[in-house]
């Protein structure tokens, strides 16, 4: 099967393995992400792998490089959106809550897992925090609270969201909505406009009864 495989030119892509690689982590944790099993799932060689990445160490390397850029460099970029207000810009924020292209919280809560066995990997996690913290007490500052009041209502923002993946926590989407402009009054001491939320309930789809 083996020979077959190298025979026939096709070695899968880096993209793919990256993919396989992603999907066993999230489905058992890192552990499970290594190059036999990953060539058994994608119906490759093993040698395969070596075409694409030196060793595993630099797969699970692309994966971090895949979480940061997506969750942390989303985030901080939604953080740093346009809002004509600062419930609009947490609003804007929320759209990583509810938008799996801008923020995976399946993955969040798979590295934070790995995080538990590897000090590298909690550094991580941990920079990643800070960097998503500062992000959110800039957006704070633009609308006018100073350093230590845009810090607390930053952390309390971030870290709320943090649990809810890290107790895995499902809402149904109508009462996650439902909820929302609470929410928004609660970080941000603003109550949002009906126009704001209009439009963020459009972006996700959702008609309120």
């Amino acid at each position: 099967m083996e020979q077959a495989t190298i025979d026939s030119g096709w070695r899968g892509s880096q993209e793919a393995w990256l993919d396989a690689a992603y999907d066993a982590l999230l489905d058992s944790g890192v552990d499970s992400v290594k190059i036999l099993p990953l060539a058994k799932r994608l119906n490759l060689s093993r040698t395969s792998f070596y075409w694409f990445f030196k060793d595993r160490e630099e797969l699970l390397s692309a994966l971090i490089a895949r979480w940061r850029e997506k969750n942390t460099g989303n985030l901080v970029k939604q953080a740093g959106a346009y809002a004509e207000s600062l419930a609009e810009a947490m609003l804007n924020v929320f759209d990583c809550w509810l938008n799996k292209e801008l923020f995976d919280s399946q993955l969040e809560f798979a590295v934070r897992s790995w995080a538990l066995q590897s000090p590298e990997i909690q550094a991580e996690v941990h920079a990643a925090d800070q960097t998503r913290m500062d992000a959110i007490g800039r957006m704070f500052m633009r609308f006018g609270y100073d350093d230590g009041a845009a810090d607390v209502r930053a952390r309390t923002t971030y870290l709320v969201q943090i649990g809810y993946i890290s107790m895995q926590s499902t809402e149904d989407l109508a009462l996650r909505m439902k909820r929302i402009p609470e929410y928004i009054a609660i970080y941000t001491g603003q109550a949002p406009q009906q126009r704001e939320l209009d439009r963020f309930f459009a972006r996700h789809g959702y008609k309120p009864e």
